[in-house]
């Protein structure tokens, strides 16, 4: 039976929109989803308190933190009715750069809020990138009724990366706290146990999300929304405090960074609880201390070993929960540790928790401080990987081996011993297990780059950062690459020592106004003879299809290489018909695509820095626009003829094209179009 719109109650309806309207109750989110609530409900905490505040956020895609601003521009009706303003950066540390300054809103005469809450985000580059930033930033501080989260995205296993990222240590370096929340339950009650602790301390407050907890949807209790934090008694505050203020030299700024407030987030953490003791028992004997995903896998792996709580009390176990894993709580550490004989660490990558568990207890009842294994055992034998993911089945096997190190119960003892067999027999056949077809990525059906990277015989070309990356692996003769903005350039080191004359090197336009503009600076002014090949394809392919973060057309980028010093420039294109109204900057030469590689041919006798522009829009991008009626659909579509095929498959060879796909026939294997991937 049917429900007619009239008989729904709208106080109760359950919408879409309600992972950003609800106040209370349960709501179903991901956790980027998660992520663009967390300003919202700080602004309706902010207003409740009788604040008059405002947010700023700025910053750069990429996976995992990829769909962010897809998911702010979605919210944006919102976001403007909490006063949430997003500016995404041209790139990461000057998007960081504006963050600093909306801190810096009580030295404008015309002031309007009484605070700004400042957003960054970025991947795990974009933190290296905005070292510099970051340092000054956190030196100067934060506003008191403002406060700054960093929201960095971890890439632990390289998976959309060119290496593989751990921001802990970054933030390290530049003092800045670390929170690590372990599933979308948390990520708006964190985020704002953060704020607040920013704007207690002065700090920025770091923020850290991987792939496997903010691409995760689950239901939200919305209750610890609602918690209110508390300041710490156990702390001395300075005169003036630890917020931002001008005029302050950088003498006065490093001391109260260094003396001040890394132990005043220190206290702000122990005083609102931020680690939690999740499993305890009545003679402890073992405990584990993990955070974030790990965390999660080690629930999982207790839940293997069939370890409940009244197991957990049998054995002597605790475990210890760390939700900001730098600077470590200290007081709970060794409350925790009391009475253990070892405490096991599981963490992801590099050792953060393990190093200060060490330090924090070193000088603590020396006589009877638990033995601490972590990467390595107490006989300094590797356990733990410090670069492969810690699953549920590592951190299964590592549980058991230690455990069974104790004095069990003697059933329990062969209960662990059997799983922990069983788990390491699975973990041998993964190994030697080989799989029968290696896939890797490829470009989508009627990619640019299917031609745009294809480079003369004889000749090389780099790869950078980009889809385009992938020709690294494909009969391109296309060797090495180098970070975001840097491509190219290892080129200026190698070229005074060697009889190579020339090297082509990709580069996409949303890399080019990212920061690859300086690296073509850099090769003109070293006189080096490389040319560029810049593919114009009208969005930010490899992060979701996004518009660059400003404007760039053809005749603007053709205009800012002519005024770079480039010797040669030329244009193109499977459409130049479109150029026949469109005005060119002089000297532009404009082709079809089909003569790029007479054009690259030309380009590699040139001394000096050339460029060609290939201006073909991302496939994958047209079919969106097509769905969305934002470009005419093509009525035409290609098709093989099995009867016709003679079975040599260059068409596929020639083409690249993944949507080519092979035909079993009585007469043998052919070639057919797969229509569904085809982009026309």
């Amino acid at each position: 039976m049917g429900v007619t719109k009239s008989e729904v109650n709208p106080e109760t309806a359950i919408t879409l929109e309600d992972k950003y309207t609800a106040t209370e109750g349960k709501v179903f989110m991901n956790g980027t989803q998660a992520l663009v609530r967390l300003p919202m409900v700080q602004m309706r905490r902010d207003q409740a308190a009788g604040l008059n505040t405002g947010t700023f956020i700025s910053g750069y895609r990429g996976s995992p933190v990829g769909g962010f601003d897809f998911a702010l521009h979605q919210a944006r009706k919102h976001l403007d009715a909490h006063d949430i303003v997003f500016q995404p950066g041209v790139n990461e540390d000057l998007a960081a750069t504006a963050v600093w300054g909306s801190q810096q809103i009580s030295q404008s005469p015309g002031v309007t809020k009484d605070g700004v809450l400042g957003i960054w985000y970025g991947k795990g580059p974009g933190v290296d990138r905005c070292g510099d930033v970051f340092k000054h930033a956190n030196s100067f501080g934060t506003s008191p009724n403002g406060g700054v989260l960093a929201i960095a995205g971890d890439d632990h296993l390289a998976k959309s990366s060119t290496v593989a990222h751990q921001s802990d240590h970054a933030f390290m370096a530049a003092i800045i706290p670390l929170l690590f929340p372990s599933s979308v339950q948390e990520f708006t009650e964190m985020g704002l146990l953060g704020v607040a602790m920013s704007r207690y301390s002065g700090l920025w407050v770091g923020y850290k999300v991987i792939a496997d907890t903010i691409e995760t949807t689950g239901v939200v209790d919305l209750a610890g929304e609602k918690r209110q934090f508390v300041i710490p008694e156990d702390f001395e505050m300075p005169e003036g405090g630890l917020n931002i203020r001008w005029p302050d030299d950088r003498f006065a700024q490093d001391e109260r960074l260094q003396e001040y407030k890394g132990y005043a987030a220190i206290a702000f953490a122990r005083a609102n609880g931020v680690d939690q003791l999740v499993i305890d028992s009545q003679k402890p004997r073992f405990g584990i201390i993990s955070s974030g995903k790990a965390y999660e896998n080690v629930r999982e792996a207790l839940r293997h070993l069939g370890i409940d709580g009244k197991t957990a009390d049998e054995i002597g176990l605790r475990l210890y929960k760390v939700r900001m894993p730098w600077p470590l709580e200290p007081e709970g550490v060794r409350h925790f540790s009391e009475g253990l004989e070892e405490v096991l660490v599981i963490e992801e990558r590099r050792e953060v928790i393990e190093h200060q568990i060490k330090q924090q207890l070193f000088n603590w009842r020396s006589n009877v401080r638990p033995r601490i294994v972590g990467k390595f055992d107490h006989q300094d034998r590797h356990i733990l990987s410090l670069h492969e993911e810690v699953t549920a089945g590592v951190a299964t096997r590592a549980i058991a081996t230690r455990l069974l190190a104790f004095d069990l119960p003697e059933g329990l003892r062969d209960s662990i011993r059997e799983k922990l067999e069983y788990y390491q027999e699975r973990h041998a056949k993964k190994l030697a297990h080989k799989a029968p077809v290696n896939r890797v990525a490829h470009f989508c059906a009627g990619c640019p780059h299917n031609t745009s990277t294809k480079v003369p015989d004889g000749s090389r070309a780099f790869a950078g950062i980009g889809c385009h990356f992938m020709a690294l692996w494909m009969d391109r003769n296309t060797e090495t690459y180098t970070h975001m903005g840097g491509e190219g350039i290892t080129w200026v080191g190698t070229a005074p020592f060697t009889k190579e004359k020339h090297v082509f090197v990709n580069l996409g336009d949303g890399t080019y106004f990212h920061s690859g503009i300086m690296a073509i600076r850099q090769a003109v002014a070293s006189g080096a003879n490389i040319t560029y090949k810049l593919l114009y394809n009208d969005a930010v392919a490899m992060t979701g299809g996004q518009k660059l973060d400003g404007s760039l057309t053809v005749p603007e980028l053709a205009e800012q290489l002519k005024a770079e010093g480039v010797k040669e420039i030329w244009l193109v294109t499977d459409e130049p018909q479109r150029y026949e109204n469109i005005p060119l900057p002089q000297g532009i030469q404009l082709r079809h695509r089909d003569e790029l590689d007479a054009v690259q041919k030309h380009l590699r006798d040139v001394s000096g820095c050339t460029a060609i522009i290939y201006d073909q829009t991302c496939a994958t991008e047209k079919r969106r626009r097509r769905k969305r009626g934002q470009m005419p659909d093509p009525d035409k579509r290609v098709i093989i003829n099995p009867l016709v095929c003679e079975g040599c498959g260059d068409c596929s060879v020639q083409s690249n094209c993944i949507a080519v796909e092979p035909l079993e026939t009585e007469f043998g294997r052919k070639r057919q179009i797969n229509q569904s991937s085809c982009n026309k």
